[in-house]
């Protein structure tokens, strides 16, 4: 598919999401007590809720992370795929946005490796369908809702190639990793070849001016290698296990 079609979807959208409608400024058109402000709230706890009920069992989560424009006989999807299947192998759960690409190669991956497959999908002005790999799907209107699963039933984060979406959630991941608000859970990058001029700008420019410590470059790791990422995350969970445990017992 070119991805000026994909664009120019997005920009002639045939509908308003609710996110745009909750972000819009207030009118003469949100005098109903159904359009208003007071009501979303509403409707975005019960999107809270039924998140988090459906969510609540999963205990091992690893969210991955990619372009949904990466295709099949993409390298990318396959080592998606496997590394997929590696976690679900060791009883992770894996969690995806739902879509296409890699998010489809790595529900498949949990898939074959007979593990638990989710999906969060959102709503987008252009159709978005969950893909067939998915066993437990939850719906969302809300971006922000959305995040906060992903975050909440996640031990790890593994980003794969991807565009502004992708890099939205890594970068907000790493805000809240780096200022305390969780715990330091893994934060994967796999392709070094992709990233590598993203971590050469935070390196020479970003920390070199001071605007992070260099220990914070330490929050990142690079593969290439669906072995080596899903043994990060096996190691960083049993690290966090027995930390627990030794709380415990103090």
């Amino acid at each position: 598919m070119d991805p000026r079609l994909v664009d120019q979807a997005i920009r002639d959208r045939p509908m308003l999401t609710e996110d745009e409608k909750l972000l819009q400024a207030p009118s003469e058109a949100t005098a109903s007590f159904t359009l208003s402000d007071p009501w979303r709230v509403q409707r975005i706890t019960s999107e809270f809720v039924e998140g988090f009920d459906a969510l609540a069992d999963i205990q091992k989560g690893v969210t991955i992370f990619g372009s949904a424009r990466t295709g099949p006989d993409d390298p990318q999807y396959q080592a998606a795929r496997e590394t997929a299947r590696l976690l679900a192998e060791q009883g992770f759960s894996i969690i995806t946005g739902a879509g296409p690409g890699i998010m489809e190669a790595a529900n498949k991956g949990a898939r074959e490796g007979k593990g638990h497959s989710v999906g969060c999908n959102i709503e987008l002005p252009f159709e978005q369908g969950a893909n067939p790999y998915v066993d437990t799907l939850v719906n969302f209107r809300y971006f922000f809702v959305r995040k906060t699963m992903f975050i909440k039933y996640s031990n790890a984060f593994i980003i794969f190639p991807g565009g502004f979406g992708t890099l939205d959630e890594l970068f907000e991941a790493l805000t809240l990793v780096q200022t305390g608000k969780i715990y330091q859970f893994p934060i994967i990058l796999f392709g070094r070849h992709y990233w590598a001029g993203l971590i050469r700008w935070i390196t020479s420019r970003v920390a070199a001016e001071g605007k992070v410590s260099p220990g914070d470059l330490d929050l990142l790791t690079l593969t290439d290698d669906p072995a080596e990422a899903a043994q990060a995350v096996i190691d960083a969970h049993a690290a966090q296990v027995h930390e627990i445990a030794t709380r415990i017992e103090a």
